[in-house]
């Protein structure tokens, strides 16, 4: 991976390692159909802006029945999932269970023809990661495990997310992501418009409450996707997926710093484990000279 990739990476998991937050203060004042249609109209119209200056929102729109397909694994489940189990459910815990995301795309991976996902060390990447992403949250984060219906639903999103960014990936390799991403949430804005309309808040949403929403929209909706989409082009989609193992120490890191939650013995040990998980499973593991000279 060249440098710019690793810093691309490494933005998007920060990026999206704060939505869990800024999504459990929104809801609070807003109808999940109201965060969500503030967000990804947000998210369509920086987008669509740059994927016009660069010349590829034409090709995206072209193959619109591919991209309303990834709008709904995408966009349009996982998000109303996400952000109605959140009423329910921790940001810790829910931030767990979306670090199986890696786990569904290496299957998904592997179904579209990728094999290099069951290389040795890419596995053990992944149980490290995935160990590491346990001892981040905590054990106390499984007092919500009562809520079945919430945890299901977050299950289904990370299944969601996997799939789409392969199954895109593999169908249209030729279109640019984040043109894809452009064109899906304007479908998306569509498709939530009645709703949010219906959900409206009668009375005025708290100062906080908006501003997680517009955050929700400018950073970890349209300058997340950009540098994510384009990392993945290198990265290849179940590596790309990796960083929703940095989403969670995003998120137990800035717990530990804004909300002054205790750093746990889980922490310290988890916090190596998911970066050193996360190197592991992004390496391919390079043929051997016997190998190639056969």
């Amino acid at each position: 991976m060249s440098r710019k990739s690793w810093f691309l990476f490494l933005l998007s998991g920060l990026l999206w390692g704060v939505p869990y937050l800024f999504i459990a203060v929104a809801v609070k004042d807003f109808h999940p159909s109201v965060v969500i249609l503030i967000r990804v109209t947000i998210g369509a119209v920086i987008l669509t802006l740059f994927s016009l200056r660069q010349g590829t929102l034409a090709l995206a729109f072209k193959n619109w029945k591919f991209v309303a397909l990834y709008a709904i694994g995408e966009l349009v489940m996982p998000w109303y999932l996400i952000t109605n189990a959140e009423k329910g459910l921790s940001s810790g815990l829910t931030s767990l269970i979306i670090c199986t995301t890696p786990i569904w795309s290496s299957l998904f991976a592997a179904r579209y023809g990728d094999k290099t996902v069951w290389q040795g060390r890419r596995v053990v990447g992944l149980a490290v990661g995935f160990a590491g992403v346990i001892l981040l949250v905590g054990l106390e984060a499984f007092r919500d495990i009562g809520n079945t219906f919430s945890i299901f639903q977050v299950i289904l999103a990370s299944a969601g997310y996997a799939w789409a960014t392969n199954m895109i990936a593999y169908r249209i390799p030729q279109v640019d992501g984040v043109a894809v991403n452009a064109v899906a949430m304007i479908m998306t804005t569509l498709l939530y418009l009645p709703f949010a309309i219906y959900f409206w808040p009668k009375e005025a949403p708290s100062s906080q409450a908006i501003s997680s929403v517009l955050a929700l929209g400018f950073f970890c909706t349209a300058i997340a996707f950009i540098a994510f989409f384009i990392a993945m082009r290198e990265m290849g989609p179940a590596r790309a997926s990796l960083v929703t193992y940095l989403n969670t120490l995003v998120a137990v890191v800035l717990g530990v710093i804004i909300l002054s939650e205790p750093l746990t013995i889980g922490v310290i040990v988890g916090l190596p484990l998911v970066l050193l998980g996360s190197y592991w499973a992004s390496r391919k593991e390079k043929p051997s000279a016997k190998s190639v000279t056969q």
